[in-house]
């Protein structure tokens, strides 16, 4: 497997497991507040989840499913629970893990196009961007926890 994906698969596994550890001793209104107007983790986890799907989707070269487009925008509904977020978000993670080791044999520079205006990239670009904003997403989920817990005091 070639490098790109690799660390792709690291990416995934590591959200996983620092997700787990910074949120999953959140309650069920931790997840959904709002401290100091960030966004909360819920959102956060969430955005993670769906957002990875559509860029795999798009590495894959198909384009978005109307499930995939009401899935971005209820990203913000609040009153999720512990349950069944965890379970959509590691259900995603390992679904994601799939879809990359299958891409990882394909040819990395393959053009793939993103959105309606089909913005140019490749099946590299897109894992690449698959391990940046996940990470970038699981350090503002993380950071947030941190402030509900500190807030418990």
């Amino acid at each position: 497997m070639a490098v790109v994906p690799r660390g792709v698969l690291h990416a995934l596994e590591l959200a996983q497991e620092d997700v787990t550890k910074w949120c999953g001793g959140l309650t069920d209104g931790e997840l959904n507040e709002r401290p100091l107007g960030l966004p909360p983790v819920a959102f956060q986890l969430r955005h993670i989840a769906r957002s990875v799907d559509r860029l795999l989707t798009y590495a894959e070269g198909e384009q978005l499913s109307s499930e995939q487009i009401a899935g971005l925008k209820s990203e913000m509904e609040e009153a999720a629970t512990r349950e069944t977020l965890f379970a959509e978000f590691s259900t995603a993670i390992a679904r994601s893990t799939e879809r990359v080791r299958v891409l990882g044999a394909v040819d990395l520079e393959q053009p793939r196009g993103v959105g309606k205006k089909q913005l140019p990239t490749s099946v590299g670009g897109l894992l690449i961007h698959v391990a940046d904003h996940t990470q970038r997403h699981v350090g503002q989920a993380i950071t947030t926890a941190k402030v509900l817990v500190a807030q418990r005091s």
